[in-house]
């Protein structure tokens, strides 16, 4: 049974979720503030998080940072409130995988959770090549060891970016809408925000490209998308 953090300061949206959880077969655990549940991740070990933003004594945004810093990888859905594109960006930018705006129904809820689960079990994309080693110029991707090279220096990303990085190289010179991606990468059987894979792209562009500006590898389709440029080693 797959464990949830539920971190929510509002008891009664601690109690929603958690009742529709465990009707959903998941074990649930529950924290009201940021510290509580950077401890709870730490000695419970869930399979995902579902994150408040507006947090006591430490907000959703700070709880991220830290355990992204600490290199704990459970995925992360951020739950905000209208008003907080800023904060929804910055989430996404510093390791969040997802974000739900309230109000939002228990069963778009439990669709979330399994579509991120899913991802995070499965690693889209990269079961079909888990032998294959991609590259573009000096750019090196293992996708079943989960390492990449840049120049030969590994490149940290978090698992989501990862996913990403190795859907647009198994499928180099394609252009690709947001649409795609988000189904293909984030696995959404429902409209989706494709600002999500703005973010992730942006994020891995500046992990990979030496002018963001002007991107060589990852290009932007103005009205349509995304299209993984191969590159020959000069």
């Amino acid at each position: 049974m797959q464990k949830i953090l539920i971190v929510d300061d509002e008891q009664p949206i601690r109690t929603l979720l958690d009742y529709n959880l465990k009707q959903s077969n998941f074990e649930t655990i529950m924290a009201a503030d940021g510290e509580e549940a950077v401890v709870k991740v730490e000695n419970e070990n869930p399979d995902l998080i579902l994150l408040d933003l507006m947090l006591p004594k430490m907000d959703g945004i700070e709880v991220c940072k830290i355990l992204r810093q600490r290199n704990i990888n459970t995925p992360i859905i951020m739950l905000t409130a209208k008003g907080e594109e800023a904060d929804k960006v910055l989430g996404l930018e510093i390791g969040a995988d997802d974000y739900m705006t309230k109000p939002f129904s228990p069963r778009e809820v439990i669709a979330r959770v399994k579509a991120v689960l899913r991802r995070s079990g499965e690693r889209t994309g990269i079961n079909e090549d888990e032998g294959q080693i991609l590259r573009s110029a000096s750019l090196t991707v293992h996708p079943e060891q989960y390492e990449a090279y840049l120049n030969e220096e590994a490149l940290e990303f978090t698992p989501k970016e990862f996913e990403l990085l190795v859907y647009f190289m198994q499928n180099k010179n394609r252009v690709l809408t947001r649409d795609q991606l988000l189904s293909a990468v984030w696995n959404y059987d429902f409209a989706g925000d494709t600002r999500i894979v703005d973010v992730h792209v942006s994020h891995l562009r500046e992990k990979i490209e030496d002018n963001t500006r002007k991107p060589i590898f990852i290009k932007t389709v103005r009205g349509i998308g995304y299209k993984f440029e191969e590159q020959k080693l000069k």
